[in-house]
């Protein structure tokens, strides 16, 4: 306990009252709510006592804050009345705010009227794609495209039930679950996005289904039906194609795969024991959020929002000068799209390279933070406000969480050993800000943090935990295993293989360092050799500053053995020693993509062919992948973009940031894994005169409650 009285507020929590639904595109659909279950629309337009000043129900007041309940129940009726919607209206696919033009957003001012508000909406009907602008100040739309290239919007909830309800519908089907010997009632089956393998599956919208068991467990994943891939037209809602092999492969037993708190099915012998702990704030949080979504901490401010597709959008990153003015570092920065490619070539395998951020959305899948254990106690909460398939609003609660977090690091430190006249022990704790999001794409669990610092940095790191996608497999040991080369992956447990796969983060980061016209530098370390006589040593290393011009000048693949610094900078914009102010981009442990470049999956995702790519600003090219990536042939990515190699000197441009993880996986991943994470860092070069945080104050005694245990050992 501790012995003051917190002089904080408590941060609210806001409760829901009433029912929240299906996500819109989560991954499993369970059988025992088939038969006879009428799931209805899955939005939430009754906000019920939900604090009625949050952020979903108030007047936008930023020209970047998301759309609000009212206004998207007014796209709604806009979309109903529209001509060539009145028969039928369409499934609709993403709803968000069109951004109002950039020049728009850097000319506003606080106090100023917002741009004129208005939606982008991608939807389906008929089996064609539209794509929507809607104006809310004349409430008509205003921009009708309908696409004829490759590629779908991202799956919705109700495709995925419109594709489970086709499977039972199949007496093929039906029969394959029965002759495997599985009730119906522990039947999980999920459908899966198929990539794109050539013309075969043209034309027509698809999704691969799947099944598990999910008898005695919550972890149906690690009970795979091996072997059975049903492939559904999810808008004639029909079979397209069944592939039933695998029936020799025994159904993975539940043993151990339980991880449930709950049902205290743990392993004393291994289980680590350790006591609570918490941070304590005597003064209370030190940042504010205000109207709901303008972040203001320390030396930073910035605007942040849930996105239905990218999860979390950070915008209009700005520090505090020496000047006392707030000087733009990034205008936007949020991840564009994550490749998972796995590396089995089976028939029920080889369609696996998701593109998790067109396929399925981070925004979409991102499920109310666990409170204690996501996000600290003194944390504060933001929701999600977005559109489901029939274009009703529904909240997504808790979504977002923000905190401060100090976990026993140095801001900056020197001693000075008395013998020398000085007895200097100086030394700063290093506080920070972390805007934090988990989103639950399919068995994967990937938590996002974008973490402020006082000294300028943003580090940007991504962990990887949840389930392994595993195959079933006839062997309980290596050792009833002939030949082993013929594996895909490490067997985990019995009768369980994790297949060796890939994750690839791609990151927009539209840096704009003090205004917008911006370059890009390759700094390289280059060993030069001494003349003779010159010095007793031989060699030694020089920095060596490469401007890039265009787009194919920026394309950069990371080698141990070539180290660079890549820097964005403002070449108008001179520190006091005249530098060009700049950031630069700091890679963390990352990997780089194997796979064949004229591969499939490989073509979609054309953008971890590189780490880093800098394009020429286009407010279109924001997805990596595409703006419909859905069974996309990879003619509308990053690659394609960048081949017009237009010239990025002394231009607004973008940086683009791919992290990667190879993923073997083991033992100790069952049966759901450790979060693994890795991350990269923005750092300032030459941005300030001086270190900006010398006069950081420490923290004295005096300043921390006196806390002690409960109980004496």
């Amino acid at each position: 306990m501790c012995v003051f009285v917190r002089e904080r507020e408590m941060m609210k929590h806001y409760c829901i009252q009433f029912i929240i639904s299906i996500s819109v595109f989560t991954f499993a659909y369970s059988i025992s709510t088939h038969p006879n279950t009428n799931l209805g629309s899955s939005s939430i337009f009754n906000t019920g006592d939900h604090n009625s000043n949050h952020h979903f129900t108030h007047t936008p007041v930023h020209p970047l804050d998301p759309l609000t309940v009212p206004e998207i129940n007014n796209i709604r009726s806009i979309l109903a009345a529209y001509e060539p919607f009145a028969s039928s209206f369409p499934s609709v696919n993403t709803l968000s705010l069109d951004e109002p033009d950039k020049s728009q957003v850097l000319g506003w001012k606080t106090g100023d009227p917002l741009p004129s508000r208005r939606a982008s909406v991608i939807c389906v009907l008929d089996g064609q794609t539209r794509i929507l602008t809607v104006d809310l100040v004349l409430n008509v739309v205003t921009h009708d495209v309908v696409s004829i290239g490759a590629g779908y919007p991202m799956l919705t909830n109700e495709d995925q039930i419109i594709a489970s309800e086709v499977l039972f519908k199949d007496l093929e089907f039906n029969k394959s679950i029965l002759a495997r010997g599985v009730d119906f009632k522990d039947l999980v089956c999920g459908s899966s996005s198929p990539g794109w393998f050539g013309p075969d599956e043209e034309g027509k919208r698809i999704v691969k289904v799947q099944c598990f068991s999910g008898q005695n467990t919550p972890n149906y994943y690690m009970r795979p039906i091996e072997g059975l891939t049903v492939i559904v037209d999810v808008d004639k809602r029909e079979i397209v194609k069944i592939t039933d092999t695998g029936r020799d492969i025994p159904i993975p037993k539940e043993t151990n795969t339980d991880y449930l708190y709950t049902t205290k099915n743990h392993f004393p012998d291994i289980t680590p024991e350790t006591n609570p702990m918490s941070m304590e704030q005597r003064k209370g949080p030190s940042f504010t959020v205000e109207n709901g979504h303008t972040v203001k901490w320390a030396n930073w401010v910035f605007h942040l929002k849930p996105d239905i597709r990218a999860g979390m959008i950070i915008s209009q990153a700005m520090i505090l000068g020496e000047n006392g003015e707030y000087r733009s570092v990034m205008y936007k920065g949020f991840a564009s799209e994550i490749f998972v490619p796995y590396m089995d070539p089976d028939e029920a395998w080889y369609f696996k390279s998701y593109l998790d951020v067109g396929e399925y959305g981070l925004g979409a899948t991102a499920m109310s933070l666990v409170e204690l254990n996501d996000c600290p106690r003194y944390s504060y909460y933001m929701d999600g406000v977005f559109a489901s398939a029939d274009g009703r609003p529904y909240i997504q609660p808790n979504m977002i969480c923000i905190f401060e977090r100090y976990a026993g690091d140095i801001g900056w430190r020197h001693s000075e050993i008395p013998a020398m006249g000085f007895d200097i022990r100086e030394s700063r704790p290093k506080m920070t800000l972390v805007a934090r999001m988990v989103s639950s794409v399919r068995n994967y669990d990937y938590i996002f943090d974008w973490e402020f610092q006082t000294d300028g940095v943003i580090r940007i790191k991504v962990g990887l935990s949840g389930m392994l996608l595993v195959k079933a497999t006839p062997y309980e040991n290596l050792s009833n295993i002939s030949d082993t080369d013929e594996m895909t992956g490490t067997l985990v447990s019995e009768n369980v293989i994790g297949v060796v796969h890939d994750h690839y983060i791609s990151f927009r980061l539209d840096m704009d360092i003090d205004g917008t016209n911006n370059s890009f530098a390759e700094v390289n370390l280059v060993k030069e050799e001494t003349l003779p006589g010159q010095s007793p040593r031989k060699s030694y290393l020089k920095a060596r500053r490469k401007v890039a011009k265009t787009e194919d000048d920026a394309k950069i693949n990371l080698k141990l053995y070539d180290p660079s610094e890549f820097h964005v900078f403002n070449p108008s914009r001179k520190s006091r020693l005249g530098n060009p102010t700049g950031y630069k981009i700091v890679p963390g442990g990352t990997a780089a993509s194997l796979l064949d470049h004229d591969d499939p999956p490989q073509i979609r995702a054309a953008v971890t062919n590189n780490q880093i790519w800098v394009t020429q600003y286009n407010k279109s090219e924001e997805w990596a992948g595409g703006l419909l990536v859905s069974q996309s042939k990879g003619d509308d990515t990053i690659d394609v973009w960048s081949a017009r190699n237009r010239e990025i000197e002394n231009k607004d441009i973008v940086l683009w940031y791919t992290l990667g993880f190879h993923h073997i996986p083991c033992q100790e991943d069952f049966p759901v894994m450790p979060t693994a994470s890795s991350s990269f860092e923005l750092k300032p070069v030459n941005f300030f005169d001086r270190n900006p945080i010398l006069n950081a104050k420490p923290t004295f005694q005096k300043d921390l409650p006196v806390c002690f245990a409960t109980t004496s050992y």
